[in-house]
């Protein structure tokens, strides 16, 4: 009977110590899958958005013509013109994503900030300026993103890295809506590699 508890002790002794560290491998090995902002689009919606209307051509930048409302409000659109509008509008998303790792690079609209004046909820955008110009973009363009600890950003112009976990979730806010929420776990300096 001794001869049996003895190995049985061990084995339970070997796995208190070989589990946590297979774990651990298993995490580190874990990587992020990078993407780009496009792939978090359907197609047709790209499609429309690089076909815009010819008359879209000759709107001055920041004019009263420069915004998705005046846009909406235009009279006899054809239908290039209404899928551009709603691919302007788009919710849709690739499902493909859903809950999985990603390292995607952006810039931060800051939504709140801590008392030390550290980001901790933004939206992550493709493009410096998207959401305070108009037309923001798609929502399928847009990440929802928290950090508690805050991030240091100290120009709006300066880009990041993002890698989390990306989620299906919709916010909107006075700046947009987004599609996606990242569940971050590390946000730096955007550094070419």
């Amino acid at each position: 009977m001794k001869t049996q508890i003895l190995p049985v002790r061990v084995i339970a002794l070997l796995l208190i110590i070989i589990l946590p560290n297979v774990a651990h491998a298993e995490q580190a090995s874990e990587s992020y899958q990078e993407i780009e902002w496009i792939a978090l689009m359907p197609k047709d919606d790209l499609d429309a958005l690089m076909n815009p209307p010819d008359y879209l051509l000759g709107i001055e930048d920041g004019s009263e013509q420069d915004s998705v409302e005046a846009l909406n409000e235009k009279e006899g659109v054809d239908e290039n013109t209404k899928r551009f509008q709603k691919a302007l509008s788009s919710t849709r998303v690739i499902d493909t994503y859903a809950n999985k790792r990603i390292r995607i690079p952006g810039f931060i609209v800051p939504l709140q900030s801590d008392d030390s004046q550290q980001i901790t909820e933004f939206f992550i955008v493709p493009y410096f300026g998207a959401c305070l110009h108009m037309p923001p973009p798609p929502p399928n363009q847009i990440i929802h993103s928290t950090s508690p600890q805050g991030i240091q950003l100290d120009s709006l112009y300066d880009p990041f890295w993002f890698e989390g976990t990306l989620v299906i979730d919709t916010e909107e806010n006075a700046l947009g809506t987004s599609a996606y929420r990242l569940k971050l776990n590390k946000a730096y300096p955007f550094e070419e590699e």
